[in-house]
This record gives structure tokens, sequence and C-alpha cells, in this order.
């Protein structure tokens, strides 16, 4: 007796001649590695000409951190530069905020791809800029606030780096589920501010160094298998400090609203993008930090702010929101007279 023909696997819905490999979790497609290819680059490519995020001739610089989304960012915007013509001249950026076992490792995996893709790496790292690393402020302050600091001196170093590269834009590899996100986040935390610009695609159009997201649409998980099955070369280990991060939070309940429907992830940031903000409420006023020249609605950057908490032995000072932050860190000042001053660099001009 014959055995029966195996049955043969689905084929993909787009070219119909080659068996299914994945199914698309932002459409349930079933489709061919080639036709994934082929419609996740494509989809990329729509969101930068359609936005006009680029002019030939600009240089621009790549958010590098060695994990899953910069280096598909780093190899995907290589591949459509030349592919495209988009006449770009790109670098690679990464920071190294001294997290021994991590950082330090993925920085490595950095380097690999400087060589793999042909494109210059800049390192900035947190001790050259403001004398302190991430290891040394945990081991002040805990756990509980780091990231707090983390954040506020990645995101100006990531501005310093820029300028020190002189590049018209900075792309960084935020994805559709970073921005779904941080519209919730905002939300929770009720600050305005953040949520009238955290679901546009460019920001920073009036500080040093515009930002742009060529992965606005594009979801985690598709990334993801585009780094498996392109075999890139990227670092998976999550940061050593971040557990216990609120956006953790709202990353758990962004996965589970996904696995129910998986559009959800694009209408929250739908949502993000028609928010109207109340003429009637009072925005912050950027200005400039009078230390360090940063953009700022305060005084002080919230760099500078943080920076002379760590450095007078008050690492809460700046931790949390104060409509009285200037009196609040005038009155914090005064306490620390007898407190012996920690020796550190001060933020610095950033010569924009």
């Amino acid at each position: 007796m014959e055995k029966a023909a195996k049955p043969r696997g689905r084929l993909c819905t787009l070219c119909n001649e080659k068996r299914a490999a994945l199914k698309r979790p932002k459409t349930l497609e079933q489709i061919c590695r080639e036709c994934f290819y082929a419609v996740f680059e494509d989809e990329i490519h729509r969101v930068i000409v359609d936005n006009q995020l680029f002019k030939p001739g600009e240089r621009i610089a790549i958010g590098a951190s060695g994990g899953k989304d910069s280096t598909v960012l780093a190899y995907v915007m290589s591949e459509l530069n030349r592919r495209h013509n988009y006449g770009l001249d790109l670098f690679l950026l990464s920071v190294d905020e001294g997290i021994t076992g991590y950082r330090d490792d993925s920085l490595e995996t950095v380097k690999r791809n400087e060589l793999q893709y042909g494109l210059p790496l800049k390192v900035v790292s947190y001790s050259e800029l403001y004398g302190w690393t991430m290891d040394e402020i945990v081991k002040l302050i805990g756990l509980k606030n780091n990231c707090t600091f983390c954040g506020v001196f990645r995101r100006q170093a990531l501005d310093r780096g820029s300028a020190l590269l002189k590049v018209d834009k900075l792309v960084t590899g935020h994805n559709a589920d970073d921005i779904a996100e941080t519209v919730l986040l905002n939300i929770l935390r009720g600050d305005i501010a953040r949520l009238s610009r955290c679901a546009s695609i460019i920001t920073g159009e009036d500080g040093p160094i515009p930002r742009c997201k060529p992965f606005k649409y594009t979801y985690e998980k598709e990334i993801v298998m585009y780094a498996y099955f392109k075999k890139l070369d990227y670092f998976s280990t999550e940061c050593i400090y971040s557990p216990n991060a609120y956006r953790g939070f709202a990353r758990e309940f962004i996965k589970d609203l996904e696995r129910i429907r998986p559009r959800a992830i694009l209408d929250i940031i739908k949502s993000g993008e028609d928010f109207r903000i109340s003429t009637s409420t009072k925005m912050p006023e950027q200005g400039n930090c009078e230390r360090c020249g940063y953009i700022s609605s305060q005084k002080w950057c919230k760099a500078c702010v943080l920076l002379e908490g760590l450095n007078r032995g008050l690492p809460k000072l700046g931790i949390g929101r104060s409509r009285d932050l200037d009196n609040k860190r005038n009155t914090n000042m005064r306490q620390a007279n007898g407190t012996q001053n920690l020796q550190s660099k001060q933020c610095g001009s950033l010569d924009f």
C-alpha cells in the first residue's frame, strides 16, 4: 500500500509560488521569506518617501546600540540608500553608558556592524561627557530611578554625538510598539507637552538635531523576524538595570492588546497623531539651558539638574516633576552647603 503524500504547506499569499515561511504579525498574511523581505523594506521606503524624511546630500547619523532595532535600521537604511539612490552619507552613532556586562558587550556588536555595513562609527560616553558612568550612578542611587538619569543623559549624548559628526539628522530605531507605548505612558503621566509630539515621525525640528523614526509603523515582531531570517549580527540581552522600568508595564499591556487584536498598535499610534491639545492648556516655553546651552523649558536643562545633584551628593535632586523646580533646586543647594562636593565634569557647552 502506497504511503499518502505529505500535504504540501500553504503557498505564499502574495506570489502564490513559494511555500509560506511566516505569518506577518501586522496583517496575518502567510508569506514566503522573499516576499516578506520585499514588503518589509518597501513599507519602510514608502514611509521615508511619503514623509520626506531626507534630502539628497544630507549627513545622517544612525543611533546604534547593537540591539535588533538599530541593527536592522542600519542594514535597511544602507540597503535602501544604495537601491533607491537617496544620496545620503550614513554614520553609526553609539552611546556608551558605562554598564559593565551589557553595554561593553553590545558595543562589540556595533563595531562588527561598522565593518559589515561599511559605515563609520562614532562612540560617545557618559564618562567623557558627564564624568559619571551608569554603574557609578546606580551604585549611588540604587535601581529605583536609574532609568530617569540614563534616559535624560542618553538623549543629550546622542545630540552631542550628532553635533560632533556634523550631521543634518539623527535616525533612531523606535518601532511601532515603542511609539504606542510612549503614547500610553504620556497619557498615564498626564504629560501634555510630550503627548502633543510623541507620535510625530520627525521630532526636535526646533532643537539642535531633528530626529526621524523610519520604523514608526514597523512592528517589533517583524523586525525580529527580519533580523532572524537575514541572519543579522545583533545583541539580544536586555539592560541589566531596566527590569523595574515603568515603561515595562505599558509594554506588557501593548503585547496583551496585540494578541487580541494585532491592529491595536497602529490604532494607538493613530490616536496619538490625532490628539488635539486644548488652546487653554499652558505649554512649556522652549529656551536654552543657562549652564550648557542645551534646549530646555527651565533655566537649567534636566541633565544639568541631575548632574548637579550627583556632584553635590543629592542624587534625588531633579527626580520627578515639580512646578517649582528652580525653588526646589535652590533650597537643596542651600541644604548642601556642608556636603562634600564630588569631583565631576559639568555638562559643558554643546557648541550647537
